[in-house]
């Protein structure tokens, strides 16, 4: 028997489980290049929008760090300066995920136990892992240049674009591989791999910050450290400008390499066994650990950590670059008008500071849906009948979940709406009044999130197998709807289905209570509903 042997069994498996998850994602990757492209076409219509762009991003520090650098002063080159770093960071993390959840989470629930007893080879399941996800990237980076010649940007650059987001995935699906052999727990290996990804960012974004503008180009130059990233790679192919192609190969030898040494691992670990020694516990777990509310608390903490750095980081550089806005946009009437459009509000710096927390709120919707369907992986992994077996009734351990979720976002809101009126009121010599504006502001954005978890749970409740993926694309209809529903004109009764619509665009505009009452209201009856299913159904189902 071969050490493959199985292999293409175990990946029309792996399809089988993920056929949701995978769909959303390949389908979802171009329909938000597409929405991207369409609205960056239109806040750059000519020239001479487009250089006062490119002569923005090259001399501001923010732009270089949080956009990369930009490769001219094409319509092509805008489009992937505001693109890349959204959809390669969701190609690295979503197909770390995949990998983990096909691997190591296969280990850890039994799966590959049972699945060894079979004629299945040693490398069977963590190969068939990496052909399902390098070919869910290269399906997605498929229709990503598709939808970009849709727009009608030119095939080359298009096509150079979706290989560098798709290159990005491909990287990082050898990264988890490696990953997955070290640790015991699958949330230990998505956190080693999110952890490179952050680590590949910075070295990205320092290699921008350090670049140096061409000479005699409308192009940045990135210096060394961008080379040691592969989300610097996929910059460096410099897609609708003088295009590097070569640099693509660069993430498919990263993925032979890391392959090659998870093979080497494989062979030097047991099944269910990490080469990480796993962390002894204490010999008495903590007295809160016996109430749903203790355990939710020790299960997302970690998390909820990690999402807290990320949005102070950001929040800091997003408010400090609030005083870069008059001059990106000084001679761009239509970039000031789609910021007023995001913002709700004429004034331009109150309209920008009202989207960023927009973005953020949105942003954060990520979590509470992450942190609630742990509730269907509980599920299906056999612990909530365990749970239940106790005294712990239905729905004290839904509501418990639900509760957490909701404080969490209420932190991490509060937390950019702190960090971005710190950093734009450490630069306006206000500090503290536009930390607690903001602070206050972020907080009317609440209502929504408790919309987008009374979804969740009410997907839970009702269609539970249906629930991961409904919830995932529930979300990612409201970004679409909330955030470029105005700049792709679609009508109000369109816009009208994201909760995040009717939330008071504050400081641009002023704070009214019946939106936010009107969200609490639907919000309370989706969690109802929710609650009530789950009462009256089955579990496992």
């Amino acid at each position: 028997m071969s050490t493959l042997t199985g292999t293409g069994r175990l990946a029309r498996l792996a399809v089988r489980r993920d056929r949701v998850r995978l769909g959303i994602w390949v389908l979802g990757t171009p329909l938000i290049g597409y929405a991207i492209a369409e609205s960056v076409a239109g806040l750059y219509p000519d020239a001479q929008t487009r250089l006062g762009y490119a002569e923005t991003a090259i001399t501001s520090v923010v732009a270089r760090a949080f956009n990369g650098p930009i490769a001219g002063t094409d319509i092509g080159a805008v489009v992937v300066t505001e693109s890349y770093l959204t959809l390669a960071l969701l190609a690295a993390l979503l197909s770390t995920f995949a990998v983990t959840r096909h691997t190591r989470q296969n280990e850890e629930t039994g799966r590959a136990e049972l699945l060894g007893a079979a004629p299945v080879g040693r490398y069977a399941l963590l190969t068939a892992a990496l052909v399902v996800v390098v070919g869910a990237n290269v399906l997605a980076a498929g229709l990503l240049a598709l939808a970009l010649v849709g727009t009608g940007l030119p095939v080359a650059g298009s096509v150079a674009a979706a290989a560098a987001v798709g290159g990005v995935g491909v990287a990082f699906t050898g990264v988890a591989a490696v990953t997955a052999q070290l640790t015991v727990t699958s949330r230990g290996a998505n956190a080693l791999a999110a952890a490179t990804v952050g680590v590949a960012f910075l070295l990205r974004a320092a290699g921008d910050v350090l670049g140096e503008r061409a000479a005699a180009a409308t192009r940045l130059d990135s210096a060394w450290p961008v080379w040691l990233s592969p989300l610097g790679w996929g910059t460096q192919v410099r897609a609708f400008g003088p295009e590097r192609l070569w640099a693509l190969a660069l993430p498919v030898a990263l993925l032979v390499a890391c392959v090659a040494v998870a093979y080497l691992l494989a062979e030097r670990r047991d099944v269910g066994a990490g080469l990480l020694a796993a962390r002894r516990g204490p010999a008495r777990a903590a007295s809160g650990l016996l109430s749903p509310a203790g355990l939710t608390w020790r299960l997302h903490r970690g998390a909820l950590a990690g999402w807290a750095v990320a949005v102070t980081i950001l929040g800091l550089a997003m408010g400090a670059a609030g005083h870069e806005v008059d001059a990106m946009i000084a001679e761009n009437p239509q970039a000031a008008e789609v910021i007023a459009q995001l913002g709700g509000g004429a004034e331009l710096v109150d309209a920008y500071l009202a989207a960023m927390l927009g973005i953020f709120a949105l942003t954060i919707g990520a979590y509470v849906v992450q942190a609630l369907l742990r509730t269907r992986t509980d599920e299906s992994d056999g612990i909530l009948e365990a749970l239940l077996a106790t005294a712990v009734s239905r729905t004290r351990w839904l509501g418990t979940q639900v509760l957490g979720a909701a404080l969490g976002a209420s932190v991490l809101v509060l937390l950019a709406g702190i960090t971005t009126g710190l950093g734009y009121g450490v630069a306006d010599g206000d500090p503290v009044g536009w930390t607690v504006d903001l602070a206050g502001a972020a907080l009317l954005r609440l209502p929504a999130l408790l919309v987008v978890a009374g979804v969740v749970t009410a997907l839970f409740g009702t269609l539970p197998r249906l629930s991961v993926g409904l919830s995932w694309a529930s979300l990612i209809v409201f970004l679409l709807l909330g955030q470029l529903g105005t700049v792709l004109d679609l009508p109000q009764a369109a816009l009208n289905l994201s909760p995040y619509t009717h939330v008071p665009s504050v400081p641009a505009a002023d704070a009214t209570v019946p939106p936010l009452l009107a969200l609490t209201a639907v919000a309370v009856v989706l969690l109802a509903v929710g609650l009530a299913a789950f009462r009256h159904r089955d579990t496992p189902r």
